[in-house]
């Protein structure tokens, strides 16, 4: 009789975990905390998952402080995972750098405090809960779900082990100077409207098959998204475009923007109570209706445009008359502001529950455009009401063994 694979993966993973190294090490002073570095004891370990694109640059970025070790990367394309290896082990001077296919050979180190997630979106939920469940503390690139029910789950995960999540927009403040303490601060008096401009929802990906390279893991790289056969393009970054893995332009750029406008505004902890999609007739832009009577529109020029009482951005406005009270990075930047909290255990700028409220904008103008019909929102218990064709849409199934 043969044996599930599934089995198989944990029977090696227990004797992974129960393994030990004869051999010794020999370790650089820098290890140790020689030459102005940061000791072992004060030291964040961490691994990079999914070192594709942007995934390599937070890489980079988080090697970059003093403060963290990175001990591994993973990546089911060869060719990722070699490159990030070569850059950790340069970076360090060392070749203590281990590279991985499967996450789930990370998540039983014991010496790794931390992961940062840069895999395509489909992914971002299953590997944040398992780092949740192994005490491992959480950078996850944006946009941090695929499906609505994915971002409750994990941010129910975030507290329930108590652990450091930070998604990783960074042009929720990056992009805009001091737009956010103008649009708080009330220089434009109450805010009518806002209009983000990003791309638009995803579709069925319906690319040609392609022979597989060597040294690729295809069926790791679908993981929990419905088989198809290989296609290069997904692989090197083209993956958005298509609902199996991404939920298109309106996920990608509209996790910064419409999480900079909904921050900006102050309505980033709660969400809209209807999502109205063009009709060609009376609606011309989807629209956004939150309960206080603001209105936000997927459409416009420019990145984001704020239309107050008494004035708008870019335009004229009033101007402030002090400090306003508002959340900030506690470190360096969004990586800066990850460090930071997995040292003081704060809550970072872009809490799992922030991210959790931006995505689920998109994405309930993603469920809007896809059936072209109206959708009345609870923010507070997170439901589509009256429309269960409509709620079917707020969670995926998985495939196979990621399904458990």
């Amino acid at each position: 009789m043969s044996v599930p694979v599934s089995a198989t993966r944990r029977g090696f993973l227990r004797g992974a975990a129960s393994a030990t190294i004869a051999a010794p090490m020999i370790l650089p002073s820098s290890v140790l905390g020689a030459e102005g570095t940061t000791p072992p004891s004060e030291r964040i370990t961490m691994a990079a998952i999914g070192v594709g694109g942007r995934g390599t640059g937070n890489m980079r970025g988080l090697c970059g402080f003093k403060e963290v070790q990175m001990l591994a990367v993973c990546d089911p394309v060869l060719a990722h995972r070699e490159r990030a290896k070569d850059h950790v082990n340069q970076r360090y001077n060392n070749k203590d750098c281990k590279a991985y296919v499967d996450f789930r050979e990370i998540m039983i180190r014991d010496d790794i405090d931390a992961i940062a997630i840069g895999t395509p979106d489909h992914w971002h939920a299953i590997m944040t809960i398992e780092a949740c469940k192994h005490g491992k503390d959480v950078f996850c690139e944006k946009p941090e779900t695929l499906t609505i029910r994915e971002g409750r789950a994990m941010a129910d995960a975030v507290r329930r082990y108590d652990r450091v999540f930070a998604g990783g927009s960074q042009r929720v403040l990056g992009d805009y100077k001091n737009w956010p303490e103008l649009v708080r601060g009330g220089a434009l008096g109450e805010i009518k409207e806002a209009f983000v401009a990003c791309g638009g929802p995803s579709g069925v990906c319906n690319l040609p098959e392609e022979p597989e390279p060597e040294g690729l893991d295809w069926d790791m790289w679908l993981g929990p998204a419905p088989w198809r056969p290989y296609n290069s393009r997904l692989t090197r970054g083209g993956f958005r475009p298509y609902r199996d893995y991404s939920g298109g332009g309106m996920t990608d750029w509209g996790a910064h923007r419409f999480g900079a406008a909904t921050f900006a505004i102050g309505v980033h902890k709660t969400g809209p109570v209807e999502v109205i999609p063009p009709d060609g007739k009376d609606v011309d832009k989807l629209t956004f209706r939150y309960a206080n009577g603001l209105k936000i529109y997927h459409g416009g020029t420019g990145n984001i445009t704020y239309k107050g009482t008494k004035g708008e951005l870019p335009g004229k406005h009033g101007e402030l008359s002090g400090p306003v009270d508002m959340e900030r990075y506690r470190g360096r930047g969004i990586l800066g502001d990850f460090v930071e909290c997995v040292k003081t255990r704060k809550r970072a700028f872009r809490d799992i529950e922030i991210a959790h409220r931006a995505t689920t904008v998109c994405h309930l103008g993603n469920i809007a455009y896809w059936l072209k019909r109206p959708l009345k929102w609870d923010p507070d218990k997170e439901e589509i009401i009256g429309d269960p064709e409509a709620a079917r849409w707020l969670d995926r199934p998985k495939r196979g063994t990621w399904a458990t």
